[in-house]
């Protein structure tokens, strides 16, 4: 009986033995492939916008710009705040004569190009109150100061007009403009040296 069971012990013996053994390699394998990690898209540049709110600054430099040229005795003056901008009125009634100032808010930032596009898109805008307005002469400055000459006309009566515009801080322009009657034109000149001594009109 024991000879009898003894394969039978050895076979159970080997498979159970067989069940633990590693497997051999095969020649089959695939390799495994090292994939290189690939780099980031580059960021998406985004300009940094401000607020096109004007700030309490925006309001002083405004009011301030000027200086003394126009006398509060000979002057009236008022000013309004807006999305975009601060304006400021002054009138001399018995001269017939207004100047009008802005500061500009560009909250993205502004360049030439943009100047250059926004004035010839506004020129309409500017002068609405005035039955035609005519280009005299404009020119402009190294440093960006520009200025633009013109003749208006409005209910007969016909008048100078300096406009100066200058690129203030990286998201403010500040534009003013001058308006004197035409046969004025020592008094517009004279506020306009005041104003701008280097640049009253154009060379």
């Amino acid at each position: 009986m024991k000879k009898r069971f003894f394969p039978l012990f050895a076979v159970l013996t080997v498979l159970s033995c067989g069940q633990f053994a590693p497997l051999p390699p095969t020649d089959t394998a695939t390799p495994i492939t090292q994939i290189e990690p690939t780099a980031p898209p580059p960021p998406t540049v985004t300009p940094a916008c401000i607020s096109p709110e004007p700030a309490q600054n925006d309001i002083e430099r405004a009011l301030a710009f000027t200086d003394n040229v126009f006398d509060a005795n000979e002057w009236e003056r008022s000013y309004t705040v807006s999305s975009n901008r601060v304006s400021v009125t002054w009138l001399n009634s018995p001269l017939g004569a207004v100047a009008y100032l802005e500061v500009l808010i560009f909250p993205c930032g502004y360049e030439e190009p943009d100047l250059n596009k926004y004035y010839d898109q506004n020129w309409n805008t500017i002068f609405q109150n005035y039955e035609i307005y005519e280009p005299v002469d404009s020119c402009k400055r190294n440093d960006g100061l520009r200025l633009y000459e013109f003749k208006t006309q409005n209910q007969g009566f016909e008048y100078g007009v300096h406009y100066w515009v200058k690129s203030d801080t990286d998201t403010r322009v500040i534009s003013l403009m001058v308006v004197f009657p035409l046969e004025l034109k020592d008094a517009l000149d004279d506020y306009s040296a005041r104003l701008f001594p280097t640049y009253p009109s154009c060379p």
